[in-house]
């Protein structure tokens, strides 16, 4: 059985602690065995101009592609 991702998150989510998975760079181009996806989690800061801005919880920032976006959810807010 195959995996089944959907891209639950939309711009209304800024705010929102969220988990997404997308496309890496290149990942067509990748050597065998290596990561055609790349995971972000964290508070989804700003959805704007097709960009999204992740904030993980020790301060990096990630910006994503939303056409690289391949799943994303939010999640409950962190215990820490």
């Amino acid at each position: 059985m195959k995996a089944r991702y959907v891209v639950r998150i939309t711009p209304a989510d800024v705010g929102q602690r969220v988990s997404v998975r997308f496309w890496v760079d290149g990942a067509a181009a990748r050597q065998p065995g290596e990561p055609a996806h790349s995971d972000a989690v964290g508070v989804l800061e700003s959805w704007a101009d097709g960009w999204l801005s992740i904030r993980w919880r020790d301060g990096r920032l990630t910006t994503v592609d939303e056409q690289a976006l391949v799943a994303g959810k939010t999640l409950p807010p962190s215990l820490r």
